[in-house]
């Protein structure tokens, strides 16, 4: 006989433990790099999805995700699933503001990112003081989903966390 579990009941406040090792203010959860999980016969069958296509993250996450669950007592498998990918829409509220408290910038959504990133519209805000007077230092950040940007307010250097859809 099979039993299952739904995610929600036992594995999220296990699975809230495995932070995201380039952004390690946020768990795996608030990112939404977690698709699925569910026990079965006492294995947990885990889902992730990376944030981008060859995130070298992946590898980490999955043995960090292995840790947890065998402190808790389970075996798990994890399964890398590519499709669909992963989007920014997937960060949880709770996610999107320890990004900022971290001195991230969250996304800001597909048609405003493209305004940011290529027309160099102003609508970015500042991490530090909260001015939207900033501007694009560079297409790439401290890892390749983020751009580097810079308040003329306060002159703080800070990370946006680019759109994906």
């Amino acid at each position: 006989m099979t039993t299952e579990q739904n995610i929600d009941e036992i594995l999220i406040p296990i699975l809230e433990h495995v932070s995201d090792p380039e952004i390690p203010v946020l768990s795996i959860m608030d990112m939404g790099v977690v698709r699925s999980a569910v026990i079965k016969n006492k294995i947990v069958y885990v889902e992730i999805t990376p944030t981008y296509s060859g995130c070298p993250a992946m590898d980490v996450i999955g043995d960090d995700i292995k840790t947890v669950l065998k402190v808790a007592g389970y075996d798990s498998r994890i399964e890398l699933i590519l499709a669909p990918a992963w989007t920014t829409d997937w960060i949880t509220p709770r996610g999107r503001k320890a990004l900022e408290d971290y001195g991230i910038a969250a996304p800001l959504g597909a048609e405003a990112d493209k305004d940011v990133l290529l027309n160099g519209k102003r609508i970015v805000k500042c991490t530090n003081c909260g001015s939207q007077n900033t501007r694009l230092v560079s297409q790439f950040g401290s890892t390749a989903c983020k751009a580097q940007f810079q308040c003329d307010d306060c002159q703080e250097p800070f990370d946006y966390f680019k759109c994906l859809k």
